[in-house]
């Protein structure tokens, strides 16, 4: 499971450049709603992780408005070497 936002703002969810994996955990500490966004392979890491720590403090998870294949998120292309120029 990777944090990809902690206490974060519930609006960031919306971001389409979030990978398909991601998820908007919303949980309680005291009196106050607290959101993360965190990616993992499979739903049940996430749940597993929040439920050991929050237990009945988890209000629940949801899938985030990500596009991007999770393989593909965060690449950043190699940069080339420069070729010399012929003159």
């Amino acid at each position: 499971m990777k944090f990809i936002h902690e206490d974060c703002d519930p609006n960031l969810a919306n971001d389409k450049s979030l990978p398909t994996s991601s998820f908007l955990v919303e949980y309680v500490i005291g009196k106050e709603i607290h959101y993360d966004i965190v990616m993992a392979a499979k739903q049940v890491e996430i749940f597993d992780y929040y439920w050991d720590k929050y237990r009945e403090d988890l209000l629940g998870f949801n899938q985030t408005q990500g596009r991007i294949n999770p393989k593909l998120w965060g690449y950043k292309a190699p940069e080339g070497k420069k070729k010399k120029k012929d003159d």
